[in-house]
């Protein structure tokens, strides 16, 4: 019988063939670290004729391709069930979001966690203290622990649980298995303390643990979840409409997933450019932002190709379709961002090296103390507790808040200097930066055209070129309004297509538009112009360029003050960008570069052994932002580049970029302290636990105090 996925779809009724190969996009849940990862890889090359095997922590969209029968993806479903990681089928249009579904479980099971440890602590905190009860009184308060305390083990602790069972299935540990069996064998000694009457039980400690440990779950999946919000944003901006003409000349819109190479599209003046394709009729304007970065408008005639996320300014075109819309140049970056992505989820952190060692120690020592008190001639009870408070002793609670406590106050600290940090281990990578890449216009630069001839200009043309240029969305015509603030709009204004705008003000004919258009003998110079012609007058030349953002200079020199060598990284004209890099005193710069040569020159820093800071804006910059070691945007910047990008600098501050790195490497600092003290504490503790001189209830105590040492050091980071 063909297996259904945990929706109940048939995964077959998904493969897609191409090229012969097989494809299949598949929503893989259960995954929170590089060793899921590994492991589903893995396990998914291990079938014949598999090619290409890659999961994306951040979204779980898990690509496979093969050769071979389209049946086979049953059994790759099968086989991701097994080892405890179900699939769905990829839908990003309108499946549900498997992060935001993951986020509402934890923070139900963190809510239980806190209710069980709020109230748990009525009945411990009496017993603790030794008050004058009888024994029955004393038992009735330990059955009452009990009973709030089970229940929310057996919810609260699943996550935990199946994560660590999962991994015993396969012959693996993580993290998850010495906690998984810390709150198990404490329940389960408190449960036979309890029978037995001996009046020591730790259902407390057990609560407690699982509340503290899933406030750091739910966070690091919060983070996740953000780190993969670009390329859900850019998979949505892919469900756009197209005007398709049929043999008739009748336009019908259709979805854009429904252009094949070869249809005929109309593009209306203002519409987003749906598919690659080639224009066969038609003069306009496009702003080309996506590719180039650059807001300056690029001709647009027939002959000229053009891509998916283009936006036509001017007038109506006629398009021939050259690609579908999953081989889009959008559709491609989109990949780029995800490849990005997933590249920066197999980055492993301190605590993932640190628990490569601590799992097998820990269980060794549990081990040895159990079999050594046994040998020794001690009582099978005396040999558990003994274990017992071993494993809690030196449970990971203190190794576990060791990162996240450093997090939650450098990223407090730079929120307050208007910084947001958005992955989990940014904070980290950014510390190991060794190199810098700007982008240019948007970053370095306003992003928006300004006038630069304002001086040379009379009040009144300006004035009139206003009235006009208020009617107008054209970047330049935008410039010219947004310097001269409110005012009044010329009427019935003409908007002449490859040209510009016309009115009769005043009784005269007024036109602000192109030298072209307007018959002017031009420059022959590369600005950004337009001309203001009233009647017979002698046309008014507007010059515009793109100006420096404050502080670029500044911030440039900061970053390299720090030793991070800095480039620039643009799409725009080689000669505006030597130009740009000549004020700000950049020697290393490459320009007109499209968003997979942006990647291509990060990939040749990192093999060169450079950890390269990236920092742009642009919807281009996107897949280059998703994939350097780590990267800054600005609030200015588009969703999607915000989204790519692991800080946000709010105000475009560019001093903000030296502040964050001091922060980053000083939060480096306090993490390897913590895991310093944490390494101290075991020193001293475990030998004690192993000899038998500590109690489960010392045990949580000194597991208690180990957390907050670590919590205070980080504290530190805070003044």
């Amino acid at each position: 019988m063909a297996s259904i996925t945990a929706s109940g779809a048939d995964p077959e009724a998904f493969v897609r063939t191409r090229n012969g190969h097989q494809e299949m996009d598949l929503l893989v849940s259960g995954a929170h670290c590089a060793v899921c990862i590994s492991r589903i890889e893995t396990a998914m090359r291990e079938f014949s004729g598999v090619s290409n095997a890659r999961l994306n922590l951040s979204t779980g969209r898990l690509s496979l391709s093969w050769t071979g029968a389209s049946s086979q993806a049953h059994d790759m479903v099968r086989r991701l069930g097994e080892i405890g990681y179900p699939a769905t089928p990829f839908e990003p249009e309108t499946g549900a979001d498997a992060g935001s579904q993951e986020e509402k479980r934890l923070l139900r099971a963190m809510a239980v966690a806190a209710f069980a440890s709020a109230n748990v602590m009525m009945f411990s905190i009496p017993v603790w203290a030794g008050a004058d009860m009888d024994e029955q009184t004393r038992q009735w308060f330990h059955w009452l622990s009990a009973l709030i305390v089970l229940p929310t083990v057996a919810y609260s602790g699943r996550p935990f649980f199946t994560s660590a069972w999962a991994a015993l299935k396969t012959r693996h540990v993580n993290m998850d298995v010495p906690i998984s069996l810390g709150v198990l064998l404490a329940c389960g000694l408190s449960i036979y303390e309890m029978l037995v009457g001996s009046g020591h039980t730790y259902f407390d400690a057990a609560a407690m643990l699982l509340f503290f440990l899933l406030i750091g779950r739910w966070l690091d999946s919060r983070l996740r979840a953000k780190a993969g919000a670009a390329a859900r944003r850019l998979a949505a901006m892919q469900a756009a409409s197209a005007n398709r003409l049929d043999a008739t000349g009748q336009v019908k819109s259709i979805p854009a997933r429904e252009v094949q190479p070869g249809d005929l599209l109309l593009i209306a003046a203002g519409e987003k450019v749906p598919v690659d394709a080639e224009i066969e009729s038609g003069n306009s304007q496009l702003d080309a932002a996506l590719v180039t970065g650059e807001t300056r408008p690029v001709e647009a005639k027939p002959g000229t190709q053009i891509f998916s996320g283009m936006v036509n300014l001017e007038a109506p075109l006629r398009v021939r379709a050259t690609a579908k819309r999953d081989d889009s140049l959008l559709a491609e970056i989109t990949r780029l961002v995800e490849a990005g992505e997933q590249s920066r989820s197999r980055y492993v952190k301190l605590a993932d090296h640190a628990a490569r060692v601590y799992v097998p120690v820990v269980h060794s020592l549990a081990a040895l103390t159990l079999v050594g008190w046994l040998l020794a001639g001690a009582e099978p009870r005396i040999a558990i507790i003994n274990a017992i408070a071993v494993l809690i002793i030196t449970c990971p609670c203190a190794l576990g808040l060791a990162v996240p406590a450093v997090q939650v106050v450098a990223s407090g600290r730079l929120y307050k200097s208007g910084v947001l940090v958005k992955s989990g281990d940014a904070l980290e990578r950014l510390a190991e930066a060794d190199a810098a890449a700007f982008d240019k216009t948007g970053t370095l630069t306003i992003g928006k055209p300004q006038l630069t001839n304002r001086a040379a200009i009379a009040d009144e043309d300006f004035e009139l070129a206003a009235t006009l240029a208020r009617t107008s969305h054209h970047p330049l015509s935008r410039a010219i309004a947004d310097l001269a603030g409110m005012g009044t709009a010329a009427h019935q204004v003409s908007e002449i297509p490859g040209g510009g705008l016309q009115a009769e003000i005043d009784g005269e004919d007024v036109r602000l538009g192109s030298a072209r258009w307007l018959g002017v003998d031009a420059r022959g110079d590369a600005a950004s112009e337009v001309w203001l012609q009233r009647g017979d007058n002698a046309p008014v030349r507007f010059v515009f360029a793109d100006q420096e953002r404050p502080g670029a200079a500044e911030a440039v020199a900061d970053v390299e003050a720090l030793g991070l060598p800095a480039q620039m990284l643009s799409g725009d004209r080689r000669e505006a960008v030597d130009a740009m890099a000549r004020r700000l005193g950049m020697t290393d710069w490459s320009a007109e570069l499209k968003p997979a040569e942006k990647i291509s020159a990060l990939e040749a820093a990192k093999t060169d052994g450079r950890h390269v800071l990236m920092v742009g804006d642009g919807l281009n910059d996107a897949p280059a932002l998703a994939s350097a070691h780590v990267s800054m945007s600005l609030a200015s910047a588009t969703d999607i580049s915000q989204a790519a990008a692991d800080f946000v600098i709010q105000r475009d501050r560019l001093d903000a970029i030296r502040e964050t790195i001091e922060i980053a490497r000083k939060a480096r600092r306090r993490v390897l302290e913590n895991f310093g003290l944490a390494a101290l504490y075991n020193m001293i503790a475990v030998p004690l636990a192993v000899f038998g001189f500590v109690t489960p209830l010392v045990a949580a105590i000194a597991m208690s105090a180990s957390s907050l040492l670590v919590t205070l050091n980080a504290l530190r980071l805070a003044r």
